[in-house]
């Protein structure tokens, strides 16, 4: 005589599409929380590891939520954007500044560099505040025109 080993109750039937459902989403909290890390990861332009906050946050939740997914990479593209404009300005200034006019130049770097930090913690907030905030091109190009997350 054989026992069944569900001891006479009923096991919830899933479906092929609900096996991975619970590890694949996120509380609108947490996608909140996660989007605003992403976007205040340019802070750490402060120590010189400007993009690594950004592209942590999208490789570790890129497949949990669409949102956080978008804000991260958002912000990754941002940061990259920026070290190029930094460094292009910072070339630039080396160069004239063999003609003096560059010297010039480097006095407006550590200005020019608040920028991203200034930009990058008015998107945080207005992600912490639910508006679904966008970088103005960089949103286009990552996501294409005006399409809603």
């Amino acid at each position: 005589m054989q026992q069944d080993p569900n001891l006479g109750s009923e096991r919830e039937r899933v479906s092929g599409d609900q096996v991975g459902a619970s590890a694949g989403t996120m509380s609108a909290q947490d996608e909140r929380t996660w989007s605003v890390i992403a976007h205040l990861s340019v802070l750490l332009e402060l120590v010189g590891l400007m993009p690594f906050g950004a592209l942590l946050v999208w490789l570790l939740y890129k497949d949990r939520s669409r949102k956080v997914r978008f804000h991260a990479l958002q912000a990754l593209w941002y940061q990259i954007a920026w070290i190029v404009i930094l460094v292009a300005y910072s070339l630039v200034s080396a160069v004239l500044s063999l003609i003096i006019i560059g010297i010039f130049m480097f006095f407006l770097l550590p200005i020019l560099a608040l920028i991203p930090l200034i930009h990058g913690c008015y998107a945080a907030y207005k992600v912490n505040q639910g508006v679904e905030y966008r970088y103005p091109y960089i949103a286009d190009l990552i996501e294409g025109p005006r399409r809603v997350v």
